[in-house]
């Protein structure tokens, strides 16, 4: 299923031309038109991905954006609008946030170059409106390289080293500031689809000078190279689920909360459809060895046992188990089965809210989530969900591996994160240096604890 990424590509050439319908921006545009040495089909063009450039594992890199101060403010008033200025009570979730943010055009310079009329909007749900009514600037932002080609043709397929979307995600919930890439290389690294991650610190010029923005962690966009890169076919159905409908429990299908993220102009949503018609079909007590096989025939659910035996040893609240959202289901046209695909992990490696992360054993789990249910419910499968909290402790989340990859990181970004070059007051969720500090030393402790308790799981089971 995953691709090797020595693969020989076949590339195309940028298209360079020149529009624009406000006055001043035909001129700014004429002007980067004529100083654009720096734009090769390697670095601009539709190239294959530099993994390496941009998700480095041993370095922080820096991206500078400017945003004219005119679109900044459209942005800001889109968000107020949206969201508007009432705090919730102490103590009171401030709720989630349903609308697309505006995209406006900014420039980006990385490594002494330039991209031009990059997409750039705000990003989150309950995050962006939490950090929007604590009246904090450290957004997250979703970046599109090509997003305005129909205004600009001089950026007709534009890429950043072969990636057209990437996010930067402001790490809210994290003081630690390595959970999301964490996480996110834990799945990869157990054999998983999943999104490449690199620490970087991010500054934002929006008509008042170059402001530190903070250390961020740049994701791999699903939709656009995860796709691309970790399946021999990206045709298939790619879908997002997000509400009731995540949880495919009786009764919730809703197409509208499949959100789907490929092949839209198809309103064909028959695959997930069928997921939750087998998951909940009666033949589950009536003829069994049926239902498994059409279950089996519809969804990996050997992938899917692999991400639960990680994400729950691990601990991850808010996804599927808990939360219905933060996944995504793609239908491999190889196999015509839906694979599991992790998303959002800022929140992973604690045990979260919401009454916490669930169980290793996963008892507690009701038939309002059937795919973790009544999966577990079969003996077999069961058995292989065990195997696999095995494998994942004795291969990748133990202490000796855990702790210096910890270490490693903290000596890496702290100079960016603490101190006289660290995050700024409105720019930062850390109330002191000392909130990295301790963060950092529960995660050293956390795995400990983690694979103690996966330990007693499996003794007591044999």
């Amino acid at each position: 299923m995953i691709k090797n990424f020595n693969t020989t590509i076949f590339y195309f050439f940028l298209v360079f031309g020149i529009s624009c319908t406000q006055d001043s921006l035909i001129e700014e545009l004429e002007q980067t038109e004529i100083e654009t040495p720096d734009w090769t089909e390697q670095t601009h063009g539709v190239y294959f991905p530099d993994f390496q450039m941009v998700f480095p594992s041993d370095k922080v890199n820096r991206v500078d954006i400017t945003i004219d101060s005119d679109f900044w403010a459209k942005m800001n008033t889109d968000l107020s609008s949206n969201i508007g200025n009432n705090r919730p009570a102490p103590g009171v979730p401030p709720g989630e946030t349903d609308f697309d943010p505006v995209w406006v055009p900014c420039d980006l310079f990385f490594e002494n170059q330039q991209w031009y009329k990059v997409g750039i909007r705000f990003k989150g749900n309950s995050s962006l409106r939490s950090t929007f009514l604590e009246g904090l600037k450290k957004f997250s932002f979703k970046l599109d390289f090509d997003e305005f080609e129909d205004t600009y043709p001089a950026i007709k397929n534009q890429r950043f080293y072969g990636f057209k979307q990437l996010s930067l995600k402001n790490n809210f919930e994290d003081k630690s500031f390595m959970r999301e890439k964490v996480a996110s290389d834990l799945f990869f690294d157990f054999g998983l689809v999943s999104p490449h991650t690199s620490f970087c610190q991010v500054y934002i010029d929006y008509g008042e000078g170059a402001q530190y923005f903070g250390m961020y962690t740049l994701v791999e966009e699903v939709d656009d190279t995860v796709i691309e890169t970790q399946f021999e076919n990206s045709e298939g159905n790619l879908y997002k689920p997000e509400g009731n409908g995540a949880s495919f429990a009786s009764g919730s299908f809703n197409s509208s909360d499949m959100n789907k993220k490929s092949n839209e102009d198809a309103a064909d949503f028959s695959d997930v459809q069928e997921l939750y018609s087998v998951i909940n079909s009666t033949l589950r007590n009536t003829d069994y060895e049926q239902w498994k096989t059409q279950l089996t025939t519809i969804l990996e659910v050997p992938v899917f046992l692999k991400w639960l035996a990680a994400n729950t040893v691990m601990q991850n609240w808010d996804t599927y188990g808990k939360m219905t959202h933060n996944y995504f289901l793609y239908n491999n046209p190889l196999t015509k089965k839906l694979t599991w695909i992790p998303w959002d992990n800022n929140e992973a490696l604690q045990s979260g809210k919401q009454g916490g992360a669930l169980s290793i054993s996963l008892n507690e789990v009701g038939e309002n989530w059937p795919l973790i249910r009544y999966i577990l419910d079969d003996e077999q499968w069961m058995e292989e969900y065990k195997l696999n909290v095995l494998d994942f402790v004795d291969e990748l989340f133990y202490p000796e591996r855990m702790i210096p990859l910890f270490e490693n990181y903290i000596e890496l970004i702290s100079e960016y994160v603490v101190g006289n070059s660290g995050e700024e007051s409105g720019y930062s969720f850390l109330n002191s240096d000392s909130d990295f500090s301790s963060e950092t030393d529960f995660l050293k402790q956390h795995v400990s604890n983690r694979k103690t308790l996966a330990e007693e799981f499996l003794s007591e089971i044999h």
